[in-house]
């Protein structure tokens, strides 16, 4: 590649892409991914490690000079870095070391991000011992990012290139987060639009995936009833709310009040278009909102996402609530997402007029529930008629009603996901000596 193809490239970035630093496969190593982009780039990166220590990194590339340059500072970057630290470098931090890089080739710094922490990831996997993978050898939530490039035995052309395209949109996202709730009528889909909406309002890429199937009300919580998707070249594209992308069943719907009645494959299936066919972009954060209950929705977004950060677990006070919402803990456990914390919906009543919040039903119960569990507490969040009258009105009451003291309580809660975006919290020191 001549200089005359280093267009917009700094002089460091030209240097990298010209010269690539680390570039080469290795025999030995301690943490190995490999990612396809979708731009259909792939990136394979190996680390060596020694005592929590990146000692050695290298990565190959099939794409062109961007892709070099993006894996050549990416691999610069991890040298000499604890493996947390390696995993929580971002798209922006290969893109500052460059110093100047053309805009429509800075997908290749996130999909280099994303390869690095996949094989910071599979280092951890490694040094603690394997996850669970089901039987059909395909890895659950807790797994790093599988090898998108690498056809597996018993997977047809068909499923092998679908697995390329999902793989190539999850790429493209720096964290995924769940929302679950065991009980129904809990607020979850209120605290899943709050969570979403404040991570925008901070600055953040945000997507919301509604996959509640039989009960879609994103839409009429943000006001987007009657949108209907547009198409693009490369697919679907998500109706936007501000600045937030959204997707739920509900934009498909002639007839709102139109029943599904789905068996559960024509449900998986239908997340599994969500997730591959729907043109994303870039995104810092993917909130996903799904239905009350362990079953197919929430057990098809861990199986096809297969890398989450975490789920945000939602209940009310009383006792009948938080024993049915245990479940969804333990559901999390078996498919090694981390919980991100439990959040108290409707813990008591906020009057309209003082502010003042009264006890209606037995307060405590999620805090009890997370302590008892060995999760975080996020927070308690009263009722607060505001939020009712936000959401029958299509408005996000953190946006909406953003000077109110309950807003304040919502934007508190969101500091631990926030925080996702500032370091993995997922690979936190686990790395003992060795």
């Amino acid at each position: 590649m001549g200089c005359a193809d280093f267009d917009g490239f700094s002089a460091v970035a030209r240097d990298h892409a010209a010269h690539p630093r680390n570039h080469g496969p290795m025999e030995t190593f301690d943490g190995h991914a490999r990612i396809t982009g979708p731009c259909g780039d792939t990136m394979e990166f190996w680390l060596r490690m020694r005592n929590g220590t990146v000692v050695r990194a290298a990565f190959v590339t099939d794409g062109c000079g961007s892709s070099l340059a993006c894996g050549s500072m990416a691999t610069s970057l991890a040298d000499g870095r604890g493996v947390a630290d390696a995993a929580a470098l971002r798209q922006e931090d290969i893109l500052d070391a460059l110093g100047g890089f053309p805009a429509e080739s800075e997908h290749c710094a996130l999909l280099a991000a994303n390869t690095l922490r996949s094989a910071c990831e599979d280092c951890l996997n490694r040094r603690n011992g394997p996850r669970d993978v089901s039987s059909s050898g395909k890895g659950t939530c807790g797994d790093s990012y599988c090898a998108a490039s690498q056809r597996q035995e018993d997977e047809s052309e068909e499923d092998f290139k679908d697995r390329q395209r999902l793989q190539a949109r999850l790429g493209r996202i720096r964290h995924k987060v769940i929302v679950l709730s065991g009980k129904g009528g809990v607020g979850k889909s209120t605290v899943a639009v709050n969570l979403a909406t404040a991570l925008m309002l901070s600055g953040k890429r945000v997507g919301l995936l509604d996959v509640d199937i039989h009960g879609p009300s994103i839409p009429t919580m943000l006001g987007l009833e009657g949108e209907t998707l547009q198409a693009s070249e490369g697919g679907p594209l998500p109706i936007e709310a501000g600045e937030m992308k959204v997707m739920s069943l509900g934009f498909l719907l002639r007839n709102p009040d139109d029943a599904l009645i789905w068996r559960g494959p024509m449900k998986g299936d239908l997340i599994k278009q969500f997730l591959t066919d729907v043109v994303w972009g870039d995104l810092d954060y993917r909130i996903v909102d799904s239905p009350p209950g362990t079953g197919d929705e929430p057990l098809s977004v861990c199986e096809l996402i297969g890398a989450l950060d975490g789920a945000v677990i939602v209940t009310t006070p009383q006792k009948v609530a938080t024993v049915d919402v245990r479940n969804s803990i333990t559901f999390c456990q078996k498919l090694h997402v981390r919980v991100l914390g439990v959040v108290e919906n409707m813990s008591g009543f906020a009057c309209p007029k003082c502010g003042e919040v009264t006890q209606i039903l037995r307060s405590g119960g999620g805090k009890r529930m997370a302590r008892d569990m060995g999760v975080p507490f996020l927070g308690s969040i009263p009722m607060d008629p505001k939020i009712a009258e936000a959401c029958d009105s299509g408005q996000a009451f953190v946006r909406h009603y953003a000077a109110t003291p309950t807003a304040e309580i919502m934007r508190k809660i969101i500091q631990p996901i926030a925080a996702l975006d500032e370091a993995q919290v997922m690979l936190t020191d686990t790395w003992g000596p060795g």
